[in-house]
């Protein structure tokens, strides 16, 4: 039985993840923002559940303070961000950036001696960063960031691995479910394999860079090949 920390997990992508290694046997923590949610999603799941803010860093601490040994680091919490330069937002784009480059690694540096040499940690970036579309100009930039993060990381916090997944369109993830029916045909037809990317291939995925011990610096990305499109 491994312990299990998701940091984002009361919703899509987290939530499946965290629902997968509990029903494994794992002992899972969740998190995130809301007391409530965080509480009502753990008990469905079969986890634990706290309230963390990641765009409020200074408080991540204290959030975690009685968190143990985790194996299992996830950092699934992630917010969609519509800034153009054009029309440049810039609490908008101040918030991105906190809540994933600093949050993320504070709440590495709060674990860190609760990590030990066989732990690992899986980041969420994102596609954006290979091919940015009007509005992106905030999520490319950070999800490129995840990538230096991850090397960062991997070298400081060595023999510990970091990893990160990069997710291509989820088609059933509660941002695209709801999109109209042609346009998800569109993404198919864009996209080698004729499938989009489930949240249950996304969360096998994440499970594979935390369990292959050969795979470390990496990311990943999770999308059927729709970057080649």
């Amino acid at each position: 039985m491994s312990s299990v920390l998701v940091v984002g997990g009361t919703s899509g992508i987290g939530r499946e993840f965290a629902r997968m290694r509990a029903e494994r046997g794992d002992e899972v923590v969740l998190t995130g923002r809301d007391p409530h949610r965080s509480d009502t999603v753990a008990k469905e799941v079969g986890a634990r559940g706290l309230a963390l803010d990641l765009s409020r860093p200074r408080e991540i601490a204290g959030a975690l303070a009685d968190v143990g040994r985790v194996d299992h680091l996830v950092l699934a919490g992630i917010e969609r961000d519509h800034n153009r330069v054009t029309e440049y937002d810039i609490d908008a784009a101040l918030h991105l950036v906190t809540l994933k480059l600093v949050g993320y690694t504070e709440v590495v540096h709060t674990l860190r001696t609760r990590l030990h040499d066989d732990s690992a940690i899986v980041l969420f970036g994102g596609q954006a960063k290979e091919r940015p579309y009007p509005g992106a100009t905030t999520v490319a930039t950070v999800n490129a960031g995840v990538t230096g993060l991850v090397h960062s990381l991997a070298v400081e916090l060595a023999p510990i691995r970091v990893n990160a997944i990069h997710p291509g369109i989820v088609g059933d993830s509660p941002n695209w479910r709801s999109k109209p029916e042609e346009v998800l045909a569109g993404l198919r037809a864009q996209t080698p394999t004729g499938r989009l990317a489930t949240m249950a291939d996304v969360a096998d995925a994440v499970d594979f860079l935390l369990r292959n011990r050969a795979v470390n610096g990496v990311g990943l990305n999770a999308d059927g090949g729709w970057l080649l499109g």
